[in-house]
């Protein structure tokens, strides 16, 4: 009893936490589940058919460039990869200009109705984007739209909104009104101030909602099969669904053209990773 009278709170051994282990296995779990096909059909795009049948789980023995090749020097690809370049990126500076005009006003912005108009984006996020296709297509029909990039650009750029507004307020807020009040003392106005001291700060917000929307709009599948019915404006997913139509057959450049189509998403996440991250945190922060 004196012993233990004498051991003090920090004396005492800690129980064993297996939080992080936990944690750690989760996480390669989870990036195992998501790189493991990715690794596939890149590798696939090297084989040929028959190894792919004879063996799905092999390795390329030998490493075939034709498949690769043969896609590459397709003029329907480059066309496709065009289609979703314009799409994407108009999308992108649709959704940074529009979202983060919408979030300055919310986060600097004092006036009645600010919060339930916050919240009136907020629920664009549960709103599924499915569940607007067809009336989504009737409009864009009576507006003369289909068939035309806008078809595409303008519905992303709508739902795309809700996300970036709830990212770039939090960052948007958390600007000290101190600097606001310097900069108004030197003379530049709101405009100014969002120009030149906001847009900078708020770097990783920004960077994180651009990279969102891009890689979002460039794997768009559903809404440009409905609204592009002209081949010559198929995007790269679409693209993919006709060459797998046309190549039933031949798996190896199936897989091929699917590993180019997702390219430049890959690229994307992997040079932006910090920036996402980061943006993403200080939404949460906010």
């Amino acid at each position: 009893m004196a012993a233990n009278a004498v051991l003090s709170p920090t004396a005492k051994r800690r129980p064993v936490s297996w939080g992080n282990p936990l944690t750690y296995a989760l996480a390669l779990a989870v990036a195992a589940v998501s790189i493991t096909p990715v690794v596939y059909v890149i590798i696939g795009g090297f084989r040929t058919t028959p190894q792919i049948v004879a063996d799905p789980a092999g390795l390329p023995d030998p490493w075939v460039w034709d498949n690769y090749a043969r896609v590459l020097t397709q003029s329907d690809f480059w066309r496709q990869v065009f289609n979703s370049a314009v799409v994407s990126l108009g999308t992108t500076i649709g959704v940074v200009v529009l979202g983060v005009c919408a979030a300055f006003v919310l986060a600097r912005y004092t006036f009645r109705g600010r919060e339930v108009l916050y919240t009136f984006f907020t629920l664009g996020l549960l709103f599924p984007a499915g569940a607007a296709i067809l009336p989504l297509y009737l409009m864009l029909r009576d507006l003369n739209l289909i068939n035309s990039y806008y078809a595409v650009i303008l519905p992303q750029v709508a739902f795309a909104l809700p996300l970036t507004i709830v990212i770039l307020r939090p960052f948007l807020t958390a600007i000290p009104r101190e600097l606001e009040d310097a900069a108004a003392i030197d003379g530049t106005g709101r405009l100014g101030f969002l120009w030149r001291i906001l847009l900078p700060l708020s770097r990783p917000a920004l960077v994180t909602v651009g990279i969102l929307a891009f890689v979002t709009s460039w794997n768009a599948f559903l809404l440009p099969l409905l609204v592009l019915g002209d081949a010559s404006l198929h995007t790269l997913p679409l693209g993919v669904q006709n060459f797998s139509s046309q190549y039933t057959s031949d798996t190896a450049g199936i897989l091929a053209f699917t590993s180019l189509a997702m390219l430049p998403a890959l690229i994307f996440f992997t040079f932006a990773e910090k920036q996402i991250v980061g943006g993403l945190q200080g939404a949460v922060k906010g």
